[in-house]
């Protein structure tokens, strides 16, 4: 009877893996998707708020808006760019770089390509124009305005991301994925303890009728004895 009922509860243990295997896949790729940005996000936070006069980044990397069409037509107005930090020595004409506008007294930051190097003793700037723009810009971007070299974009995703530096991007991205993350958990548990609750009171019957076909069979064991 031991052995059998061994078997059955391996048999439901079986069954029960099987019942939330694909549910624990999902919750798996929730976090997986999820902590990545909250990390990316928070380490940009906290940049800019530890560096207010610098562009945070994340590995040397950091992610631009673009409001204008000075570049158009090769980056447009809503594009989210990403330009790495490099040593002004290693920019060369041609390159686009990102920087803070000299013109300026915030913290804009331009796009712009790079039409001429200027030397001047030790001292090095950058001469540049918008590709669409008919003239280059008024002043050089000295060396240590240079954010960094323009590497890729994402067409549109600049939009997404102004949407989500508001209050309702912030709870879209943040308060929406743990909202579900943590119901799925719940919804999750109460499947799990339901069904717990199910297999134990099977497991109950069936030990009933165990007990009963034991009894019974003694019954009869003791009947032929007394025979």
């Amino acid at each position: 009877m031991t052995e059998q009922m061994d078997t059955t509860q391996n048999e439901k243990e079986k069954q029960q893996k099987k019942r939330f295997g694909a549910g624990e896949i999902v919750g798996i790729v929730l976090c997986v998707l999820l902590i990545p940005v909250l990390l990316v996000n928070v380490t940009m936070i906290v940049k800019g708020l530890v560096n207010p006069g610098k562009v945070p980044s994340f590995g040397g990397y950091s992610p631009l808006i673009v409001l204008t069409d000075s570049m158009w037509p090769d980056i447009k107005s809503g594009d989210l760019i990403i330009v790495e930090a490099t040593d002004p020595k290693d920019v060369k004409v041609g390159d686009v770089i990102a920087f803070f506008d000299p013109e300026s007294t915030g913290s804009s930051v331009l796009t712009h390509r790079v039409v001429e190097i200027l030397r001047e003793g030790d001292t090095l700037s950058f001469r540049t124009k918008g590709d669409a723009n008919n003239s280059a810009d008024g002043t050089p971007a000295p060396a240590e305005n240079l954010v960094g070299v323009y590497q890729s974009k994402i067409d549109g995703a600049g939009k997404v991301a102004m949407f989500l530096q508001s209050t309702p991007g912030l709870i879209v991205c943040i308060g929406v994925p743990l909202v579900l993350l943590v119901g799925f958990e719940l919804l999750r548990r109460r499947k799990y303890e339901k069904s717990k609750n199910e297999d134990t009171q099977a497991l109950l019957k069936e030990l009933e009728e165990l007990r009963a076909k034991q009894a019974q069979s003694d019954a009869e064991k003791e009947k032929d004895k007394a025979e």
